[in-house]
């Protein structure tokens, strides 16, 4: 995993993931085996996945590089916890899902609870053999 910011403000994970190298051969399978994480959490709750690629293709003045094959995010929340009524604008958590005919990149912004932050790590790990 990387740790960078993008747009100048948003910390994020990324790992990208060679599909040579990955457990899984589309983004599909990908995307499954993070909803079994998040189900077998005992914090976590699954809330939706997003077609991304087919909401942005639909719009008729996108902008998508020819690279991407597919978009898809996992939306789902840890939050246990609601110290301050801000606080819930950090929730729910997703992580993104990018194919590419040779690679995945797997991306999240970094979650405040550093024991999600430490699961999201470990379960894009996963996705590597």
């Amino acid at each position: 995993m990387k740790s960078m910011t993008i747009k100048d403000t948003y910390p994020i994970q990324a790992a990208e993931i060679g599909k040579e190298e990955a457990r899984f051969s589309t983004t599909d399978e990908v995307i499954a085996y993070l909803k079994e994480k998040i189900e077998a959490h005992p914090v976590a709750t699954y809330i939706a996945t997003f077609d991304h690629y087919s909401h942005t293709k639909s719009l008729p003045e996108h902008v998508m590089d020819e690279k991407i094959l597919d978009v898809k995010l996992i939306v789902f929340c840890f939050g246990k916890e609601l110290p301050i009524p801000q606080m819930a604008a950090v929730r729910p958590r997703s992580i993104a899902v990018v194919e590419e005919a040779d690679k995945f990149t797997v991306s999240f912004m970094d979650a405040p609870n550093p024991t999600a932050h430490d699961a999201m790590i470990a379960w894009v790990q996963g996705i590597r053999k």
